[in-house]
C-alpha cells in the first residue's frame, strides 16, 4: 500500500497533461486543415418556412412562421442574397461599446467592446463580437411579423444623423429608426444604449392610422455563420473545452445548450415565459431578453442561402392587436458583451448560466466568489490568487499537519527499513509484512501523503476553470515580468520555482520502502511537472507554486520538531 502515492502522483501527471492538451486547443495555433474545415449540416432537410404575404420571397428565408392562421402562406422556401457589409453604418459609440447599426432592418452588425483588446501588445483593437458579412457572419436581427404591413429585418428605415456618441454629462443615448408603410402604420424603432451598459433596449413602438385592426408580433433572433477555428481566447472555436454554442435558459429547465451541428438534426422548439436565448462562447456572449412576463417561442433554424449554413435562434412573442388609431410598444433587450459574472444576474435571471465551470462548477464557484471577493479588497488578482493559496492552505492545515507528521515518523524509520530489506532480500511478501506490523506498531500510516493529494487535484482543476472561463482574468497583470495571469509565464520563473520547491520537499520525503524505479518516477516528477506548467497559465502556476512552497515550509517545520524531540 505504501506504493499507491507514486501512482497517485503520476496520476496527476496524466491529468495535467490532458489538461495542457486542452489549453492547446485553445491558445495553440490551429491547422490549416482546421480552418478550412466548414460546419455539416444545411437547411435541406428543414421543413420549409412559411412567408408572410407582404414579405418579398426574395428576402423571406429567415424569417420566422408569423404566429396567426390569417397570414397567407407560400409553400417554397424562398431564398436570401449574402450582406455584403458595404453600406453606411450607422454608429452609436458609449463608455464601453462601440456599434455599428445597418439601416436595413435596424440590425446590429457590429458590437466593439471597447474594454477589451484583443491582444495586449495591440491594444487598439477590440474585441469585436459581431459582424455583418463574410465566413464568420453574426448579427443581432429583430422586427414585427404581421400579415398586414410591418418593418421587418429586411426593411429600410430612416434616420437624422449616423453618427451618436455618449456625452460626459449623459447617461444615456436613445437612436429613434422610423419606418412607414404610406397607408397610416408608422413604426419607430428606438435603441437605447445606457453608460456603463452592455445590454441595449430595443423598443418599437406601432401606432396605427390606418383604416383597419393591425395584429402581429415581435420577434428578435441571433444568426451567425460558424466555420473556422480561432486561438485569440475570445471567439469562434467549435472544439474548445468552453460551451460554444446556442443557449436557451427556463425557469423550469434552466439552461439548455444546443450545439450548432444539432441545429440541422433537432430543430429546438419550445414556448415559456421568464427566459431568454443566447449564442455563447468563450469570455462572451450575445443575448436577447425579451420581457419576463411574455410567454415567448423559441426556436432554431439552419438558413443557407449560398451554400454556406448560418444558424439561428429566434424568439416570437404573442400576437398583439391594435386597433385604429391605438398605438403600442413592443420592448426586449440585447446583450451583447462579456461574462461579467457579478453584474449577470442583474441584467436577466439566470444569465450567470453562461459562465461555464463545467462538472467542476461545485468547486469553481466558490473559489471565484472568494477569490473576487480578496480581489475587491486588494486589487490586483495575482495577489488575490497568493492569498487564496494561504487561505486554502489555513482550511486544510491540520489535514496536511497530520500527513507531515506521518512522514516525519517515516523519515526516522528509515534505518530501520533497510535492515528489513537486508534481512528479507528479494522476499518482497516477508519485507511488506514486516513493514506493516513496524507502521502498526509504531503508529504511522504510510498513506498519510496520499489524502492531501487527492485533496488539491479538484481544487487545481476548479482554479484551472476560473482561470480560463472568468473573464475578470482575461489579460490580469500580477508583478514585474506577469503581465497577463491567463497566459504563461514569459521567462519560465514560476514553473522553475515550483520545481525548486519540489525537489527540497523530496529531500524531506522518505523513500524507504521504494523500488529503485519509483524512486526514478519521484526524481523526475519536478522536471515533468515544470515542463507541463510552462504552456500553463501564469496564475494556475502561481498557485500552485506558491502552495509548493507553503508545504515545504510547514514539511520543514514538523520534520524539524519531530526529530528534535526524538
Amino acid at each position: 500500500m505504501a506504493n499507491l502515492r507514486p501512482i497517485l502522483l503520476m496520476g496527476l501527471l496524466a491529468l495535467s497533461y490532458l489538461m495542457w492538451v486542452e489549453w492547446q486547443k485553445d491558445y495553440g495555433t490551429p491547422s490549416q486543415a482546421q480552418q478550412a474545415t466548414s460546419v455539416a449540416g444545411t437547411s435541406s432537410d428543414s421543413p420549409p418556412i412559411p412567408v408572410p404575404q407582404n414579405m418579398p420571397l426574395a428576402v423571406a428565408g429567415d424569417l420566422p412562421v408569423q404566429n396567426t392562421s390569417a397570414t397567407s402562406a407560400t409553400p417554397e422556401t424562398p431564398t436570401l442574397a449574402i450582406m455584403t457589409g458595404e453600406s453606411e453604418l450607422l454608429t452609436v459609440t458609449t463608455d464601453v461599446l462601440e456599434v455599428g447599426i445597418d439601416l436595413e432592418g435596424g440590425t446590429i452588425v457590429s458590437a466593439r467592446l471597447l474594454d477589451y483588446p484583443v491582444e495586449l501588445e495591440v491594444s487598439e483593437i477590440k474585441v469585436n463580437l459581431l459582424s455583418s458579412s463574410g465566413p464568420e457572419m453574426f448579427i443581432a436581427q429583430s422586427g414585427l411579423l404581421s400579415g398586414a404591413a410591418a418593418p421587418n429585418h429586411t426593411s429600410n428605415y430612416q434616420t437624422d444623423k449616423m453618427q451618436y456618441t455618449l456625452g460626459q454629462a449623459a447617461d444615456e443615448i436613445r437612436v429613434p429608426l422610423t419606418w412607414d408603410d404610406g397607408n397610416g402604420i408608422h413604426v419607430t424603432k428606438t435603441l437605447i444604449f445606457k453608460r456603463g451598459k452592455y445590454d441595449i433596449t430595443v423598443r418599437h413602438t406601432l401606432s396605427n392610422h390606418s383604416p383597419d385592426n393591425w395584429s402581429g408580433s415581435r420577434y428578435e433572433q441571433l444568426q451567425r455563420s460558424v466555420i473556422t477555428d480561432k486561438d485569440d481566447g475570445g471567439f469562434t472555436n467549435p472544439g474548445r473545452y468552453s460551451f460554444f454554442g446556442i443557449g436557451f435558459y427556463s425557469p423550469d429547465e434552466k439552461f439548455e445548450k444546443v450545439d450548432f451541428d444539432e441545429v440541422s438534426s433537432e430543430p429546438y422548439q419550445r414556448s415559456f415565459s421568464g427566459g431568454w436565448l443566447s449564442m455563447v462562447q468563450h469570455y462572451f456572449f450575445t443575448a436577447w431578453i425579451p420581457p419576463q412576463a411574455e410567454t415567448e417561442s423559441y426556436s432554431t433554424q439552419v438558413y443557407s442561402p449560398s451554400g454556406l449554413p448560418r444558424y439561428i435562434a429566434r424568439a416570437v412573442s404573442p400576437l398583439v392587436e391594435v386597433g385604429v388609431g391605438d398605438s403600442h410598444e413592443f420592448e426586449s433587450r440585447l446583450y451583447v458583451g462579456p461574462k461579467l459574472q457579478d453584474n449577470l444576474e442583474e441584467v436577466a435571471p439566470g444569465l450567470g448560466h453562461t459562465v461555464n465551470y463545467g462538472i467542476f462548477t461545485i468547486f469553481s464557484k466558490p473559489l471565484y466568489w472568494l477569490l473576487s471577493n480578496i480581489h475587491s479588497v486588494v486589487g490586483n488578482w495575482g495577489w488575490s490568487i497568493l492569498l487564496l493559496t494561504v487561505l486554502i492552505k489555513l482550511l486544510f492545515f491540520k489535514l496536511t499537519e497530520a500527513q507531515y507528521r506521518s512522514m516525519a515518523r517515516m523519515r526516522k524509520l528509515q534505518p530501520r527499513i533497510e535492515q528489513l530489506k537486508e534481512r528479507y532480500g528479494d522476499d518482497r511478501q516477508r519485507m511488506s509484512q514486516a513493514m506493516m506490523e513496524m507502521y502498526k506498531t509504531e503508529k504511522v500510516n504510510p498513506l498519510g501523503g496520499c489524502l492531501p493529494i487527492l485533496v488539491q487535484i479538484p481544487i487545481f482543476i476548479a482554479l484551472y476553470w476560473v482561470l480560463l472561463e472568468s473573464v475578470e482574468l482575461r489579460q490580469a497583470p500580477f508583478i514585474l515580468w506577469i503581465d497577463n495571469l491567463t497566459a504563461r509565464d514569459p521567462y519560465f520563473v514560476l514553473p522553475v520555482l515550483n520545481a525548486a520547491f519540489m525537489m527540497l520537499t523530496q529531500r524531506l520525503t522518505p523513500t524507504a520502502g521504494m523500488d529503485p524505479l519509483q524512486r526514478k518516477i519521484m526524481q523526475f516528477m519536478p522536471i515533468g511537472f515544470s515542463f507541463m506548467f510552462a504552456f500553463f497559465p501564469a496564475g494556475l502556476v502561481l498557485y500552485w507554486a506558491t502552495n509548493a512552497g507553503l508545504s515545504l515550509a510547514q514539511q520543514w517545520y514538523i520534520t524539524r520538531k519531530i526529530e528534535a524531540a526524538a
